[in-house]
């Protein structure tokens, strides 16, 4: 069963490598989706996959890559039909 999660992602993670490290994981678990940056300097996650893959994605996205320092997570199921592949921009 493939369910897809929109996650907004605070703190420093713009201009840290967080879109192409998230990109990095989600291919290691087997997610699809993307990862974009907002002009109020969230990032923005489209993560699609199996329940257990996107728990292990969701809590990676707490941590980020190493200069990455997240405050806050936000999710929400969203019904989508999966994209093929992860893509930042």
């Amino acid at each position: 069963m493939t369910v897809c999660r929109r996650c907004l992602v605070s703190g420093r993670v713009q201009g840290v490598f967080y879109r192409a490290s998230a990109q990095a994981e989600a291919r290691r678990l087997g997610v699809t989706g993307h990862a974009r940056n907002l002009p109020d300097g969230r990032v923005e996650v489209l993560a699609c996959g199996e329940p257990r893959a996107l728990a292990a994605f969701t809590e990676w996205l707490w941590q980020g890559p190493p200069a990455a320092r997240v405050s806050d997570v936000t999710c929400e199921e969203v019904d989508i039909q999966a994209p093929a592949g992860f893509t930042t921009g």
